[in-house]
């Protein structure tokens, strides 16, 4: 999708009324550090930093609709306990979706932790009861879904197992006469009768089918099995980074193929897909463009920490950026450098600043900055523009501008970002990083850094850097002046 479409299908879908029926999740992540082993047994010990809450599952697809600009009705159930509670106030700080959430004393609200060090995930523990909603609290969803159903054209159906989408949901779903997108967990697909889409990924498929989904044949082969299995009038699967496969009963399989992305945590990536997938086509977006929307939000999603929601201002800076080159994709404005460090921090990577003019990169250089990216996770260069590096260094200089200079220095496997500044010194981009090292070369003092004493004060840590002898951007130019 080029980013023309992207504009065009972001207005289309902005302010679109769809409504989301599932199972509501509280999703907690719990950061540390883990620097041992204990003695008690063979098994890391976390010190604990922080903790995020925010809500999953049917919640997270609400939460991603609305991120996304529509807007949404969730139908949900939860318990009588303090989660529950945690997620009513959730539910009702979410801009743009509006709560119909049932209460059952006699359950447990979902709740899923996840223990997380170093951006990888240590251990989850879930605490649920996956019986199926009877009685006065089926009920009561199904009330709930008739009165919200009457108002919009398009039903997210999030079935994760966990008890809400029982046979008398479901038909309350498909008598409102709205259309029915299932994202689906269930080993058969025929429970869910005449929907529009059943949106499984590859490894659910499987499951679904006892077939193999690692080709596109493979899957082909697998969509037919299970349209066959059911009366579903389509099967969208997610591929993860090979795309997402699309078989329209009575067609043949379309393949839209997806690019590589570095993936952080997959966690409700699939609520992502579900919710951009159903907001285009309630939108009326052709079934291409809605693939196209999914996968790009999903593709966002999956480099964020936790069940994250997407925005149309990621959408559109992922999509400028699949048409950069690598290197220019890491030059960046000081808005989206903080935004990529706090996604870094979220992961518990350690990120480090340095700065400087670099106007002939030479191999100091390049043994300078290899040295400060040994010291941290990731790496933010500020770099000086022309007209400050005129004032610092004097006429004449730069010799190369500062699109060449960030674009050269973007090329190094050491440098994450390139954050280009105007002032005479980057203090307002360290102010704004908040980096954990700050690494400057040795031929300056520890009281020389700028932002040093700014650094030392919220936690993190100033470190010199070795200069290899005889290389410097002055050298050069008088070499070059001296073979002149």
């Amino acid at each position: 999708m080029d980013l023309a479409a992207l504009q065009h299908l972001l207005s289309t879908v902005s302010g679109v009324r769809v409504a989301c029926v599932g199972d509501l999740m509280v999703d907690r992540f719990v950061y540390g550090e883990v620097t041992r082993v204990s003695p008690e047994a063979p098994i890391p010990v976390l010190a604990r930093e922080r903790e995020l809450v925010m809500l999953g599952a049917a919640g997270n697809v609400a939460r991603n609709v609305a991120a996304l600009g529509g807007h949404v009705c969730l139908v949900g159930l939860v318990g009588g306990d303090g989660e529950g509670h945690e997620a009513l106030r959730l539910v009702a700080a979410e801009p743009g979706v509006e709560g119909f959430v049932v209460t059952d004393a006699a359950r447990p609200t979902t709740l899923k932790t996840r223990f997380v060090s170093g951006g990888q995930q240590l251990l989850r523990v879930d605490n649920e009861v996956a019986a199926p909603a009877d009685g006065e609290v089926e009920e009561r969803l199904v009330r709930t879904i008739r009165d919200v159903a009457a108002d919009v054209g398009l039903i997210l159906l999030s079935d994760y197992g966990k008890g809400v989408v029982t046979p008398a949901v479901i038909a309350a779903c498909r008598a409102a006469g709205a259309r029915i997108i299932v994202d689906s967990k269930a080993r058969s697909f025929a429970r869910y009768g005449e929907v529009d889409i059943i949106k499984p990924n590859a490894a659910e498929l499987a499951h679904a089918t006892d077939m193999p989904t690692s080709t596109d044949e493979e899957i082909a082969a697998a969509l037919a099995h299970a349209l066959s299995l059911c009366e579903a009038r389509a099967i969208l699967v997610t591929r993860s980074a090979k795309g997402i496969s699309l078989a329209v009963r009575g067609q043949p399989v379309r393949h839209f193929p997806g690019t590589p992305k570095e993936v952080f945590d997959a966690s409700g990536a699939g609520d992502t897909t579900l919710a951009a997938l159903g907001l285009a086509l309630a939108a009326n977006a052709s079934i291409e463009d809605a693939a196209a929307f999914a996968m790009l939000a999903s593709g966002v999603a999956v480099g964020k920490a936790g069940t994250a929601v997407v925005t149309p201002g990621e959408l559109i800076e992922a999509t400028l950026a699949a048409h950069q080159a690598p290197a220019e994709a890491k030059v960046c404005t000081p808005q989206r450098m903080a935004e990529e460090v706090a996604r870094w921090k979220a992961r518990g990577l350690r990120v480090g600043f340095t700065n400087g003019c670099f106007d002939i990169l030479h191999k100091g250089h390049v043994a300078y900055l290899n040295q400060a990216r040994s010291w941290c996770d990731r790496l933010i260069v500020g770099v000086n523009d022309d007209a400050s590096v005129r004032r610092l260094k004097g006429e004449g200089r730069p010799v190369n501008d500062l699109e060449s200079r960030a674009v050269v220095l973007a090329g190094l496997g050491a440098v994450d970002l390139v954050a280009p500044f105007d002032a005479d010194t980057p203090i307002d981009l360290i102010e704004l990083a908040r980096p954990d090292v700050l690494i400057k070369g040795a031929d300056y003092s520890e009281d020389q850094v700028v932002g040093a004493a700014q650094v030392r004060a919220w936690g993190g840590e100033v470190r010199l850097a070795q200069i290899v002898d005889g290389y410097s951007t002055t050298a050069a130019l008088n070499r070059m002046q001296e073979k002149t």
